[in-house]
């Protein structure tokens, strides 16, 4: 059995996590609908790091569906930003160089408010939630969500299994993961992904928002410690 990499926890990480889940213990799924919840992931164009797994019989030859190819430097990747809500995915991007403060109030002067546009949500009802990245909680980033009166979600640090997109992550990566055949370059790497993100189904979204009382309580249960999300 491999052991599950998890972010470190200590005793002030577990502290703020618990003081998160008792503050949000009695959060109805109404009050999950209006959290928009966003991340960034990188993407790699052979595939996810880490070993991969697959099914073969006891005298079954080696054949190229059990070979995983290697290239020097991992052959690339792309780092993309995205959002979701409890109707469905919003808009994501590409990444292009590295994050700064000015490309993230970009992306929520364009993606994030494109998103609100789209599902018809109300600024003033709406929780944006993302995490604490310098980036994100930049005098830059904050001044631009206060001018738009967007309340955001305080986030404790080190909870990425409170996020149910990281969930979402791991579907689309899996959906990439089905072509036969690795995309020729950055270019068409991003195309794929772009193609997939628009076919994730509403009900993904809304199956992931709905296990947000049993994140809750499972950090609460573990006193602010690790869970199986």
């Amino acid at each position: 059995m491999s052991r599950k990499k998890k972010p470190f926890l200590s005793a002030k990480h577990k502290s703020q996590r618990l003081d998160f889940a008792r503050q949000h213990q009695y959060w109805t799924i109404e009050d999950w609908k209006r959290v928009i919840w966003s991340d960034e992931t990188k993407i790699n164009r052979l595939g996810p790091d880490g070993r991969k797994w697959a099914w073969k019989t006891a005298n079954e030859p080696l054949q190229e569906r059990l070979v995983q190819g290697t290239i020097k430097y991992n052959g690339g990747n792309i780092m993309m930003w995205g959002c979701m809500t409890y109707q469905g995915v919003g808009f994501a991007c590409r990444i292009d160089g590295g994050m700064d403060a000015e490309l993230y109030t970009n992306i929520l002067n364009d993606e994030l408010q494109q998103t609100v546009e789209y599902f018809g949500m109300e600024v003033n009802n709406i929780i944006f939630q993302h995490d604490n990245d310098p980036k994100h909680t930049s005098r830059r980033a904050q001044k631009w969500l206060e001018e738009h009166h967007i309340t955001t979600l305080k986030w404790p640090a080190q909870s990425p299994d409170l996020n149910p997109i990281e969930h979402l992550w791991d579907y689309l990566k899996r959906k990439l993961a089905e072509y036969n055949e690795p995309p020729q370059g950055m270019i068409e790497l991003w195309e794929r992904v772009e193609a997939e993100w628009e076919k994730i189904p509403q009900d993904i979204c809304t199956k992931l928002i709905d296990t947000m009382p049993k994140r809750i309580k499972a950090v609460i249960k573990a006193k602010g410690g690790y869970t199986k999300y």
